[in-house]
């Protein structure tokens, strides 16, 4: 299913087309950093008439290559160049964040439907066991044992069971189109396991987790891109104040009729160099600085606010493993004396006066305690996955 996912979810493929997209913005302002060649050919004619009826030619033929090259002296493209690597990075870190989300989403909803699967087995298992004692409550009250309220209890509490199993079913459809969805597939039946002690989970943890396993967060990788962009464009702002040298040069030939050997007519050569300083834009320049500095400062506490919840979500995923682990414990004892409470209260309902409602509660308290032993079981799973997500992909 993660395969799948991660091959056909269309989230994905987006995420891998804006990839490709910044990396093709970012070889544009790297060839901007070297001279720019451009090269034209043309032909033309012309007809004159100088104040008479005699019409004479004039063709025309040339070739021009030119060059260009803005010298980068205060480093606006060296900043731009920078940028547009930081934003190439950023995307990359979004991408990964996406794909470790997703494997996170899909093993959790999997795991979801695994544990509702258990769940209605555990309820259609409770609803035998009700429909035998509607039957035995029937048998009870036909014999004059016990009136006719016990029976009618016993049947309210089947056909309570009973609307149970329809809202089950339907979640279990639910999940199977999340799932069917993240795939980026149409609506369909997911294969799965049975129960979700067949996967096997780490006993323990270590202690200290180091914080470089922190740093290998996309999210945080992508905000410190964030900042890195956002301090170029500061940069690139503070330079937009000072001028911009460009060379320019042009070597071409024209001709008048002939061929190159026979008539090359004139050969051109031109080399300008301009200096463009802004003179009444300065506001617009120190107003764009303003901005850059703002969102800079902006990015700078991102960063530190991704490290903060990088930070927490850890702390909570560790708290959750180790709150599950003991409390599954817990729910084994509590299930097995519950399964013991019931066989107990159906032997001396069977030998002795003892009411059906005595049964009923025995029967309720081990469903509540089995549907709980299942939820813990799955909360642990889902702490490992939710640690999985939150060190980064991986522990």
């Amino acid at each position: 299913l993660i395969d799948k996912t991660l091959e056909h979810n269309k989230d994905i493929k987006m995420a891998a087309a804006r990839v490709k997209e910044l990396a093709a913005m970012k070889r544009i302002d790297f060839a901007n950093l070297f001279p720019q060649l451009n090269g034209s050919v043309y032909t033309q004619k012309e007809a004159s008439n100088y104040g008479g009826d005699k019409y004479s030619n004039d063709p025309e033929t040339g070739a021009k290559a030119t060059v260009s090259w803005e010298v980068d002296l205060w480093g606006n493209l060296r900043w731009a160049k920078d940028k547009s690597m930081a934003d190439f990075l950023g995307s990359i870190e979004a991408q990964r964040a996406l794909k470790m989300s997703l494997i996170a989403e899909v093993a959790q909803a999997y795991f979801e439907l695994v544990a509702l699967d258990n769940e209605l087995a555990i309820v259609k298992q409770t609803l035998n066991a009700r429909e035998e004692g509607v039957r035995l409550a029937k048998i009870r009250f036909e014999g004059g044992l016990t009136s006719e309220t016990s029976y009618q209890q016993a049947q309210v509490e089947y056909a309570r069971t009973a609307t149970l199993v329809p809202d089950l079913e339907r979640k279990i459809s639910i999940k199977e189109n999340d799932i069917a969805f993240l795939a980026g597939e149409y609506p369909k039946q997911i294969e799965r396991s049975i129960m979700p002690d067949e996967v096997k989970l780490p006993e323990s943890l270590p202690i200290g987790l180091p914080s470089t396993l922190l740093e290998r967060r996309p999210d945080v990788r992508q905000a410190e891109m964030e900042l890195a962009q956002a301090f170029y464009t500061t940069n690139a702002a503070r330079a937009a104040f000072y001028p911009h040298i460009t060379l320019s040069g042009t070597l071409g030939w024209t001709n008048n009729g002939g061929g190159i050997i026979t008539n090359p007519g004139q050969w051109l050569l031109n080399a300008i160099g301009s200096l463009t300083q802004p003179l009444f834009n300065r506001g617009t320049n120190i107003a764009n600085l303003k901005i850059a500095k703002s969102r800079q400062e902006e990015a700078k506490l991102l960063f530190r606010q991704s490290l903060l919840n990088a930070g927490k979500e850890v702390n909570d995923a560790l708290t959750a493993w180790q709150t599950a682990k003991s409390q599954i414990e817990i729910n084994a004892r509590q299930v097995e004396t519950l399964c013991d409470a019931v066989r107990k209260t159906e032997s001396l309902m069977r030998h002795s006066n003892a009411t059906y409602l005595e049964v009923l509660t025995a029967q309720q308290s081990l469903l509540e305690a089995e549907v709980q032993q299942l939820q813990t079981r799955f909360e642990r799973i889902q702490s490992v996955i939710k640690l999985y997500h939150v060190l980064g992909g991986g522990m």
